[in-house]
């Protein structure tokens, strides 16, 4: 199953473009980070599940928050969408955080991250966050699944609850250890 990352990566390019500079030390959703934690983390997941997709090594280079950390960012994230675009990202097995898994996973973990995390940079930074509801399904079908038993122990926070008929992105960020 090959996952549209373009969207979701677009509106990840849109929130980094909106963060100011006067923002980098706020807190996020993602308890462990601040926005500029987040950013570089978005960065690193960026360039290193592009590099996968591509059967690559990836390069261990990290935000430098001096001028034209924004574009680079925009590169990284476009990168990624068209890395996964090719349906041979998603054949095979390939290595991550130590352990092996298929690539179709690693694709699924991959715009896992950017969605949720732009809702975190969303929230932290006072933007909206707006997603085409392919783009949250596909989302919700990936998290409902893996996020209980992710193979990686504290991939995401414990869960949090949310209503059933809570909208769809409330319910990816309540399972994934944040409150909507």
């Amino acid at each position: 199953m090959v996952i549209d990352f373009v969207p979701a990566c677009d509106e990840m390019t849109k929130i980094v473009a909106g963060v100011g500079d006067g923002r980098l030390d706020d807190p996020t959703p993602c308890a462990d980070y601040r926005v500029r934690d987040l950013l570089e983390h978005v960065d690193q997941v960026a360039a290193g599940f592009a590099a996968a997709a591509r059967k690559e090594e990836a390069d261990p280079d990290t935000v430098d928050f001096g001028v034209g950390w924004r574009e680079r960012m925009a590169e990284h994230l476009r990168d990624l969408a068209a890395a996964w675009a090719a349906p041979a990202a998603w054949e095979g097995m390939g290595p991550g955080a130590g352990i092996e898994l298929p690539n179709e996973r690693w694709g699924k973990i991959a715009f896992t991250e950017v969605v949720v995390h732009g809702w975190d940079l969303a929230r932290a930074t006072g933007q909206g966050f707006a997603l085409p509801e392919s783009s949250v399904r596909a989302c919700w079908a990936h998290v409902e699944e893996f996020v209980p038993q992710a193979p990686v122990p504290g991939l995401w926070g414990p869960p949090v609850e949310v209503a059933e008929d809570a909208p769809l992105m409330d319910r990816i960020v309540g399972l994934t250890g944040r409150r909507p």
